[in-house]
């Protein structure tokens, strides 16, 4: 294992991001198994979609924590602060599409699990959940591909990234006004417990879901890559367990 006293404490604090968060989303896939007879029949199917998310985003993360440690290793071999800065932000080109991997199977999972919350009428859900997966499945396909305009020696070219970010953009901006728009509809006939974890599960994609697109423009300056990985590393705890926490307490049973 590197130390920080050869590869800098930055990286040491990243690398300690990424595996306590690959742990968390073990826990939360324990956790959300074990519970599973303890939440109420009508929230089941929402209550084990947070396994599946846990257990996509853990093995996501376990690649990346693997990826990220043997750039620390290969650190260790460079003496030169110049080098070792250039080995750190190519490293994030390389990890960068296991995310894009997990978010396009943990994004829409989370989408409906809002989206069941609030009504499971497949009738008055469906055409704003398609609306949701697909804005979705734009905005994180035209990411990635944003995420690869890179040169043959693996250095961002920053127009052409901006340029699929704006794209990207759309999709973003059209998953909170559909949420909104279906709230509007049938958020009334939720009950109390519903709406407010409804409201919160929501508010999450305009909040903590917002790291991501400013971590995606922030990597065109001079910023250390490392406090991005270290911010999507708590974003996806916020965004992925604790939704999964909001429908936990939403559905379990009251105790005997």
């Amino acid at each position: 294992m590197p130390t920080a006293g050869v590869v800098g404490l930055l990286p040491m604090v990243t690398y300690f991001f990424m595996v306590v968060t690959m742990f968390a989303f073990l826990g939360s896939f324990i956790f959300t198994l074990t519970t599973h007879t303890s939440v109420s029949s009508a929230y089941r199917t929402t209550h084990l979609l947070t396994a599946i998310i846990a257990a996509v985003a853990g093995l996501s993360y376990w690649a990346i924590q693997h990826d990220y440690h043997s750039v620390l290793s290969e650190i260790a071999t460079v003496s030169d602060p110049g080098n070792q800065q250039t080995l750190i932000r190519q490293s994030y080109n390389a990890i960068s599409p296991y995310r894009y991997m997990d978010w396009a199977v943990t994004t829409p999972l989370l989408l409906i699990q809002m989206v069941l919350v609030l009504s499971r009428k497949i009738a008055v859900i469906k055409r704003p959940l398609i609306t949701l997966l697909l804005a979705d499945f734009a905005m994180i396909l035209t990411g990635f591909i944003g995420e690869q305009q890179l040169s043959f020696s693996n250095e961002l070219e920053t127009g052409p990234k901006l340029v699929w970010g704006a794209v990207a953009t759309v999709g973003y901006v059209l998953i909170p006004y559909t949420l909104y728009k279906l709230w509007q509809t049938v958020g009334s006939q939720a009950t109390l417990a519903e709406q407010r974890a409804y409201r919160l599960m929501a508010l999450t994609t305009v909040t903590s879901w917002g790291i991501y697109p400013i971590g995606y423009i922030l990597t065109v300056t001079n910023l250390d890559v490392n406090l991005i990985h270290i911010s999507y590393s708590v974003a996806d705890i916020i965004n992925k367990i604790g939704v999964g926490l909001v429908i936990y307490f939403l559905a379990a049973k009251p105790l005997e």
